[in-house]
């Protein structure tokens, strides 16, 4: 392997760069996998008005989902080290998909909390760490914005997922859309898993711009880093999972009560789809954009912003009730969503290294998880408690201002 570094260091980058199909392969799956997450808060109101169930009973769905996927991230982002993300990502969309197609037989609560709540949320455990992981090992240079075009999978998932659910909603059924898109998802997904691999060393390559004196050369990073023992003795591994609690709970706060709230405002249940579709093309902005400025300016610096562009939103959401308002926040926040979200495997690689990346982006990631379940769970609560989602709304704008303060004081680890 000296040789080649050696070589690598010597000769101009390759005209092509396997690191590419690793980057399209992920942005597709993340697309599929994270589009059907997303598009719940569609299937919402639907399954609300054949069961009656409450927002909240509703919305503990999601919770238990959020929760499994996190606890499973561990696993999977631990697996991801030693085995790769071709196998991981693999048995995740096989998992996920059983889930989905599942969903077509539910007629009580308890299968909707197994089939969506424990099998999908498990399939999609390791989803997030698995190929974020990998991106971050395939780059050095270009680590923001090839990560951000991943991300913006999810902006994309948002965008073409929501609609697309809407409107075989209104073809057939709930129960048929999840059926179709669920088969779709699978047999997309676990095709594509096919073309990932862990890492360049694989195919007898070295991560891109390894070897050239950029920003994101630290001590800690490439082949180096801390152990997970090492990491949770920092106040930067508890300052960063704050910070991706309350990212956590406000995009899963938002992503399930969003349409609903819309709707209760006597706006058209497409309409409710189209913005949180909206927000989702905003996404796929914000992560390439702040992807590229990040190489640019600095991580930590992107992720204040990404806060601070949450937080205006948050507050916005609070007296809005026309439908333009509506598109103005789904614009600013799809942009603040990404903004965050790209820099949690970039942070957790700038500040811990390489070495245990996968298991303690896993761990991180089980943190935003469990945020992300709380969020909805208190928000469906707090609706059922005071019959709107502004006090809901609030705590979440509430969170956002914690995390700019913390994310704005965060520094790098010093031996």
């Amino acid at each position: 392997m000296s040789n080649q570094e050696s070589h690598q260091t010597t000769s101009p980058e390759p005209r092509f760069f396997y690191g590419y199909i690793v980057v399209a392969a992920s942005l597709l799956i993340i697309l599929l996998t994270y589009g059907m997450r997303t598009s719940f808060g569609v299937f919402f109101k639907p399954m609300i008005n054949e069961f009656d169930w409450t927002r909240a009973l509703t919305s503990g769905a999601v919770t238990l989902s959020m929760v499994m996927q996190g606890l499973w991230g561990i696993l999977m982002g631990r697996l991801n080290d030693r085995f790769g993300s071709r196998a991981v990502i693999t048995l995740c969309c096989l998992i996920s998909g059983v889930g989905l197609l599942l969903m077509y037989l539910i007629d009580s609560a308890w299968q909707l909390y197994l089939f969506y709540g424990v099998i999908f949320g498990i399939g999609m455990g390791g989803v997030f760490v698995a190929l974020f992981s990998t991106v971050a090992r395939w780059f050095v240079k270009q680590r923001g914005i090839m990560t951000g075009i991943v991300a913006a999978g999810i902006g994309a998932g948002t965008l073409i997922m929501a609609p697309v659910s809407d409107w075989l909603i209104s073809l057939y059924d709930w129960r048929v859309s999840y059926l179709i898109l669920g088969s779709v998802a699978m047999v997309i997904g676990i095709i594509t898993a096919q073309f990932l691999r862990r890492d360049p060393a694989q195919m007898g390559l070295v991560p891109y711009g390894q070897n050239e004196n950029v920003a994101e050369n630290t001590s800690h990073n490439a082949a180096g880093g801390l152990s997970l023992k090492e990491t949770v003795s920092t106040r930067q591994f508890w300052m960063v999972s704050i910070v991706f609690f309350s990212l956590g709970y406000s995009i899963f706060a938002v992503t399930v009560h969003i349409v609903p709230h819309i709707i209760d405002l006597r706006i058209s249940a497409t309409t409710a789809a189209i913005i949180l579709a909206v927000s989702g093309g905003m996404q796929v902005v914000g992560g390439i954009l702040l992807g590229g400025i990040a190489d640019k300016i600095g991580n930590r610096r992107v992720l204040v912003i990404g806060f601070v562009l949450l937080a205006v939103a948050m507050f916005w959401l609070l007296p809005i009730r026309s439908v333009w308002m509506f598109y103005l926040f789904a614009v600013i926040y799809g942009m603040g969503v990404n903004g965050g979200g790209i820099m949690e495997p970039i942070i957790v690689a700038e500040l811990f290294g390489m070495k245990s990346h996968g298991l303690i982006l896993g761990v991180v990631s089980f943190v935003f998880t469990i945020g992300g379940a709380v969020g909805p769970l208190v928000t469906g609560f707090l609706f059922d408690l005071t019959g709107n989602y502004q006090t809901a709304f609030l705590v979440c704008a509430i969170l956002n201002v914690v995390a700019v303060i913390l994310a704005a004081f965060l520094r790098p680890i010093r031996k």
